[in-house]
């Protein structure tokens, strides 16, 4: 013997619930919280279970396309009077609707932070890991610092690729116009403050205040035309180049004998 699966049970519109008292009750409710401009036409009903029904109203509301205001009514057995239950509006099938909510932490983007906005703290941050604690003697404050002691986290090999890949493919990189434009390197250039650490062999920071990217990393195969190497072609002159000309008129005939004599008698 097979089991059989019941079927859902389809109500049929109770008329009591759905007739026009019923839809004139709710549209009363429905204007003791909203204009009556912005409540529409009566838009269908549906039964929600037995003896409770839903009433559907188009929505004039500026802004809310596509919404509909929603009227729940009830009646008690062999009653033959809607009661309201309550009023709500609700957006219907293709309504315009907000986009789905995201926190702020991970809502915000590069460039978002203005001055005095602060970050919340991420206790698990992939782009870090733990740092140590500076126990050692050395008096480098520089080592120190590049090998992460006394920090409570350094960047991870995760953060420091995502790094990599945001600052190589960027405008500092070998790919942007101004650096397939460019005929000399940063690696040649004397404005490159190469960078520490594992970085060191990739990136430099601009000191060339000329330069676009003055003060930003760059890559050491990107270029500009601010290389410290760099000049302009020297092109020819305009002026015709013409064989000098003597003016006779103008020349003086110096005697230098007697130019010598009068200098051997001072």
């Amino acid at each position: 013997m097979s089991a059989t699966t019941a079927k859902p049970k389809t109500l049929k519109l109770d008329a009591t619930l759905t007739g026009q008292p019923a839809q004139e009750k709710a549209r009363a409710a429905l204007e003791g919280i909203a204009r009556p401009a912005d409540i529409g036409e009566f838009a269908g009903a549906e039964m929600e279970a037995e003896r409770v029904a839903r009433l559907h109203f188009a929505s004039q509301l500026p802004g809310y396309v596509g919404w509909r205001w929603v009227v729940t009514v009830a009646r008690a057995p062999r009653a033959r009077t809607a009661t309201v239950s309550e009023t709500e509006l609700m957006p219907a099938d293709g309504a315009l609707l907000a986009p789905p909510w995201v926190p702020w932490a991970e809502r915000i983007q590069p460039g978002d932070l203005g001055p005095g906005d602060v970050l919340p703290h991420v206790d698990h941050d992939p782009r870090l890991e733990q740092g140590y604690q500076d126990t050692s003697d050395d008096d480098d404050p520089l080592v120190v610092w590049e090998l992460g002691l006394g920090r409570p986290r350094v960047l991870s090999p995760e953060g420091r690729d995502q790094a990599t890949k945001r600052w190589y493919n960027g405008p500092g990189g070998p790919t942007s116009p101004e650096s397939v434009k460019a005929t000399s390197r940063c690696a040649t250039c004397g404005f490159a403050v190469v960078m520490g650490g594992a970085m060191r062999g990739l990136f430099a920071v601009c000191a060339n205040r000329y330069a676009s990217r003055d003060g930003s990393v760059v890559s050491l195969d990107h270029g500009c035309g601010a290389h410290s190497e760099t000049d302009l072609a020297r092109s020819a002159t305009k002026w015709p180049a013409n064989n000098p000309v003597v003016d006779d008129g103008a020349v003086v005939p110096v005697n230098l004998d007697d130019a010598v004599g009068k200098h051997k008698d001072k």
